[in-house]
């Protein structure tokens, strides 16, 4: 039987054989470099070399370097770690969440999204370090028996709870890419025409044979760390939003952050694999496998998580007029009406209004268009994360400590370099690994005419050949 019904419409075009793909999605890791390659990888070392430098800077000079203040303790630092443990989501959602639904559209855009996640956490992971002030101190949140004498860390914090939920969700997607690596790599490791090139894949596809009994561990393995990582989505940036929820600033004491955190995380997460596959399908010249449906199914999600987020902004405000309490109504009124509404506002466009074009199948499947509007989502989310954090902390109880938070030169570096450190492992992942999942695509190309299922019904029980003369299931 056939993956797909004759109505859908195709997942893989071009009409590509087993060998095509083979050969398509190898074909960066085999020849040199393009220009556009380089340009790219040029200008992301440029950017990280920015963010090396105003990195140590920050761990040499002190965190007093920031436009940190006594009123507004927590600014661009936390901002920009909630926003790329955000970017993140997508990864795992794509991977773990729509392969247990056997949704087939995620086979070619998952190792992106994945290799994503990890490079997301990574960049995370330097704000932490930085924003501590003393990072040569950074293993005392572990909870080390007699390390410490009588000092403990504090189980109540959600601060210690992002330690665990953060290792644990960067130690499995890192397995789950890894795994999914392994199959790919053993056919480049076969195509190899270089002794270097041949040992290094090689060890790292551990022996892979492609018989049944390493596809059937392959594909156990697979469900088992979707049903891990499917938590995992729901967990991670919930205990992220605990950061705030659990404390009586005007404006984070709410309930309502976990969901809202976790529909604006894969928000801005899909608004990232929208930005990096529009270009990729380009520039790599994989129009065929990253076809309009697959851009017109994200899209969808973008619209949909975007419209949740909105309703959550919504439901803050009837809330606090709601509930009566003085402060916390002010709170939301600073936001929209403060000093920093045009951030409130920015926020707003970018992540309610603006998703509503999708509604439009022509917005959804224009790659320009789309590329666009994926910028934009994710500059709307970022200022998401400022709006929660620099509106509820500069105007505090007391109105002889209201102030001000302006970014320093050092502040904004730092956020541009950080996506110079994502792009250039990014750049890197498609230079020297297959960045389509080879394997899953075989398994949906014998989607097609009546004939083609005539065809396959015919010679069921005859063997697949690489020519992909027979497609069997």
């Amino acid at each position: 039987m056939s993956y797909e019904s004759p109505i859908r419409d195709q997942l893989v075009t071009g009409g590509k054989t087993y060998h095509d793909v083979s050969s398509d999605i190898t074909r960066p890791l085999e020849n040199a470099p393009t220009k556009s390659w380089w340009f790219g990888f040029s200008i992301s070392s440029i950017v990280l070399a920015i963010w090396i430098g105003t990195t140590t800077y920050t761990m040499l000079v002190g965190i007093g370097a920031w436009g940190l203040n006594k009123t507004v303790g927590w600014a661009f630092d936390i901002t920009n770690f909630v926003f790329w443990i955000g970017i993140g989501h997508a990864g795992t959602l794509i991977s773990a969440v729509l392969l247990l639904f056997r949704q087939k559209w995620r086979m070619s855009i998952n190792r992106s999204a994945e290799a994503m996640t990890i490079f997301a956490v990574v960049c995370a992971a330097s704000f932490i370090l930085s924003h501590m002030g003393r990072p040569w101190v950074a293993y005392w949140p572990i909870p080390l028996p007699n390390a410490f004498g009588t000092l403990w860390v504090n189980f109540n914090s959600p601060l210690v709870w992002d330690v665990f939920a953060i290792s644990t969700y960067f130690t499995v997607s890192l397995i789950f890419w890894y795994c999914g690596l392994i199959p790919d790599i053993a056919t480049v490791r076969d195509r190899a025409k270089t002794k270097m090139r041949k040992f290094w894949y090689g060890f790292f596809a551990m022996g892979w044979t492609g018989s049944t009994r390493t596809w059937h561990r392959y594909e156990v393995i697979s469900l088992i760390l979707a049903g891990i990582s499917t938590p995992l989505v729901l967990s991670v940036h919930s205990i992220v939003s605990m950061d705030f929820a659990t404390s009586l600033v005007p404006g984070w004491h709410t309930t309502i952050f976990p969901p809202y955190f976790v529909a604006g995380a894969i928000f801005s997460g899909f608004g990232m694999v929208l930005t990096l596959l529009v270009v990729a399908r380009e520039v790599m010249g994989y129009k065929n496998y990253i076809t309009t449906e697959h851009l017109d199914a994200m899209a969808k999600i973008v619209m949909v998580t975007g419209t949740m987020v909105g309703l959550a902004y919504i439901t803050e405000f009837f809330v606090a007029a709601y509930s009566g309490m003085e402060y916390e109504q002010y709170a939301f009124f600073n936001r929209a009406f403060g000093p920093y509404w045009w951030a409130y506002w920015t926020m707003m466009s970018c992540n309610l209004l603006a998703p509503q074009v999708f509604w439009s199948r022509w917005a959804r499947t224009t790659p320009w268009f789309l590329f666009i509007m994926s910028i934009i989502v994710n500059i709307g989310m970022w200022f998401e994360r400022f709006v929660i954090i620099v509106t509820s902390l500069h105007r505090d109880f007391l109105p002889s400590s209201w102030t001000m938070y302006t970014p320093t030169l050092i502040e904004v570096s730092i956020l541009i370099g950080s996506f110079g450190l994502f792009f250039f492992l990014f750049f890197l992942f498609i230079k020297f690994l297959p960045s389509i999942n080879m394997a899953e695509i075989k398994s949906i190309m014998h989607v097609g005419s009546d004939d083609d299922h005539t065809h396959h019904t015919e010679h069921h029980d005859k063997p697949v050949t690489e020519k992909g003369a027979v497609h069997g299931v």
